[in-house]
């Protein structure tokens, strides 16, 4: 087994090697979080929004689901429902992630440790479940795969539990795109690491992978207001971010970034070195940058809000420039924008409240466009006339964001609206063999 491992870990790091060099002057993508690996990329107006849809008790089949939204203005049935595909499951619903060819798209579940495969290459506005991965806990013994990153050829995977107890400290597994399992990285928990794992984001340029970290099961799966006032489990949370050898898969630095800091964005402009964090529960936004010596250091450079009132920053999205950056905030409903232009100092310059409660956030490549959806976790989300449950697009001039199409989740019985990816019937074809 020993001897298998470190076979598989040497043709990893050879695979690695290989697509670092060539792939080291590109970034490119239409959501700006994608892999720099998808090599499709939407260059115009997108056709679709893919949406990761939590199911609900009672609530039409009460499955988790992948549901298609008509994105394209000029369609006649613009910002309506085009197609829906249950996996028959509730599973706690959360990310998604293009595999490079981009023909495939990969969804899990934070409850079930379940990964679903859609193909979406065959007929991008009618995607397909082809298969069900469920060896992850088998496998690694990691629980709640939340992040996946296409490698070619590869999937990676950051998951946020373990199956022994339900805490924070996992690590990230790596599949091939057919679904087969080859290796497990465990997050450090020494030099400072806490073990801990949320996102994770490459910069090819510099051989560079960056993880950040939030909480354990027995946290993500309880009542926000339960967890909340539990002080011993409000400990229980990440305070680190950990830079990786992406060649030699090997853990290099451990950051201090107290807070719970979740999505990465590298700055997507060719001169760039730098990406940013937003902090969950300090509501700080993060640079993290080299130093004159080169070596990578963390700090923070913005409040996001008014972190006495735990604003919850959820999600980011930079542009492709990488001279903006949008926040969302959970418990306020508010979509903020801040100017990049000088990252060690953003300056706030637009905001807007786009929901009674908002999550992830998308933007087109163009960055003409933005995607907003409600749902955060199950157990978190709000209750009552504050719970909608949404897909929310608007346009954006550079002043103001306005609203042009919403689909209600609750009334078209399709659960809670989480996480998104933009599609393109420009893609339509047969899938590459798997």
């Amino acid at each position: 087994m020993v001897m298998r491992q470190t076979l598989r870990a040497g043709v990893v790091s050879a695979l690695c090697l290989g697509i670092v060099g060539a792939l080291a002057g590109a970034a490119h993508a239409d959501e700006t979080c994608n892999s720099p690996y998808v090599t499709k990329l939407i260059k115009g107006q997108e056709d679709y929004v893919y949406v990761w849809a939590l199911g609900v008790e009672g609530l039409g089949d009460g499955s988790d689901k992948l549901v298609t939204v008509d994105a394209n203005p000029k369609s006649r049935r613009y910002g309506k429902v085009l197609n829906s595909v249950s996996v028959g499951s509730r599973g706690e619903a959360h990310h998604m992630g293009f595999t490079d060819d981009r023909r495939f798209l990969w969804a899990g579940g934070l409850a079930d440790s379940k990964i679903h495969v859609f193909d979406i290459g065959t007929e991008p506005a009618r995607p397909k479940l082809v298969q069900t991965i469920g060896d992850l806990v088998e496998r690694t013994g990691y629980v709640g795969p939340h992040t996946y990153y296409a490698l070619p050829g590869r999937m990676l995977v950051q998951a946020l539990s373990n199956n022994r107890d339900k805490g924070g400290v996992t690590g990230m597994a790596l599949y091939n795109n057919r679904g087969a399992f080859i290796a497990a990285y465990p997050m450090p928990t020494d030099g400072g690491g806490d073990g801990y794992g949320y996102d994770l984001a490459v910069n090819p340029k510099k051989n560079v992978l960056l993880t950040s970290s939030f909480t354990g099961f027995n946290n993500y799966m309880r009542p926000l207001g339960e967890l909340v006032n539990d002080a011993e489990a409000m400990k229980r949370f990440g305070n680190t971010m950990v830079v990786w050898d992406l060649k030699a898969m090997k853990a290099r630095t451990v950051l201090s970034v107290p807070g719970a800091p979740l999505e990465i964005r590298w700055s997507l402009a060719p001169a760039d070195n730098w990406a940013v964090a937003a902090t969950a529960l300090t509501s700080k936004i993060w640079l993290v940058k080299q130093d004159a010596a080169g070596q990578w250091q963390a700090r923070d450079v913005a409040t996001i809000g008014d972190p006495a009132k735990i604003p919850l920053p959820v999600d980011i999205s930079i542009t492709r420039d990488g001279k903006g950056l949008w926040v969302n905030t959970f418990m306020d409903g508010t979509t903020r924008y801040f100017d990049l232009s000088n990252p060690e100092a953003p300056q706030q310059t637009y905001q807007k409240v786009t929901g009674k409660q908002v999550n992830m956030i998308s933007q087109s490549w163009d960055g003409k466009r933005v995607y907003i959806t409600s749902s955060l976790l199950a157990n978190w989300d709000k209750g009552g006339a504050d719970n909608e449950q949404f897909l929310r697009g608007f346009t954006w001039d550079g002043k103001e964001l306005a609203q042009v199409f919403e689909v209600d989740f609750t009334k078209e019985q399709l659960g809670r609206a989480h996480h998104m990816k933009l599609g393109s019937k420009s893609f339509r074809g047969a899938p590459t063999p798997r």
